[in-house]
């Protein structure tokens, strides 16, 4: 979703059990929005929002991001149908162990297409769709997500490189196409639950998603 402006709207402090954190707050307001599901009428250009949270120096080289989409259900209610809370946490464990790094967390509910529907695949999938399948039977993309906006705002914080914790190449190819080179890719990978063993081999077979370890990339 091309963005036509983002700028911060808040700056706030913000300890948290990993550590001390800025907590910002960012807008970016939309040009023309494609909608997720194919022949769906285009809805007014929305405001996007997003939060980072920035620890320590983050100038002095590269340093180690996460770009996490919203997931209330794991995140919150530490549902175990996904690995979702166990990335954040994992990310966030990170960032505090190397004293420095920026958490970038997305409004973009079950892979873009919102909470409710979100729920409508999970019963679609109790009947055995797998979380593609669920997705493209609501007549949605079987991932809705873009990164636009945490491009942008990495380029608002002065960084033209990160080290991105992320097991989704489609992150790494977006900031990169966005001018944000990806000097490493830091692994994601989380110990798995027998709950969401299947949930992981999908993101592995039909979305490309890299369960091995570190991938140390040379910048173009």
């Amino acid at each position: 979703m091309p963005l036509e402006s983002v700028h911060k709207v808040a700056d706030a402090d913000f300890p948290t059990r990993w550590g001390h954190f800025r907590i910002l707050g960012f807008e970016g307001k939309a040009v023309s929005p494609e909608p997720c599901k194919p022949g769906a009428i285009p809805l007014p250009a929305p405001t996007e929002g997003a939060v980072a949270l920035v620890m320590g120096d983050i100038h002095s080289a590269a340093p180690i991001v996460r770009i996490h989409s919203q997931c209330l259900t794991g995140d919150v209610f530490h549902s175990l149908r996904c690995d979702c809370r166990q990335q954040l946490e994992l990310a966030l464990a990170r960032i505090a162990e190397e004293g420095a790094g920026i958490l970038i967390y997305e409004q973009q509910e079950g892979r873009g297409i919102g909470l409710m529907p979100k729920l409508r695949a999970y019963e679609l999938q109790d009947r055995g769709f797998d979380t593609v399948e669920a997705n493209i039977e609501l007549g949605y993309k079987p991932d809705c997500r873009e990164f636009e906006l945490p491009a942008a705002i990495l380029r608002q914080l002065g960084l033209g490189s990160v080290r991105l914790i992320t097991n989704n190449p489609e992150k790494v190819e977006a900031l990169e196409a966005a001018g944000i080179i990806v000097v490493e890719r830091v692994s994601a990978q989380v110990e798995p639950e027998e709950s969401f063993e299947h949930y992981l081999k999908i993101k592995r077979e039909k979305m490309g998603h890299i369960h091995d370890g570190v991938e140390i990339r040379t910048a173009p």
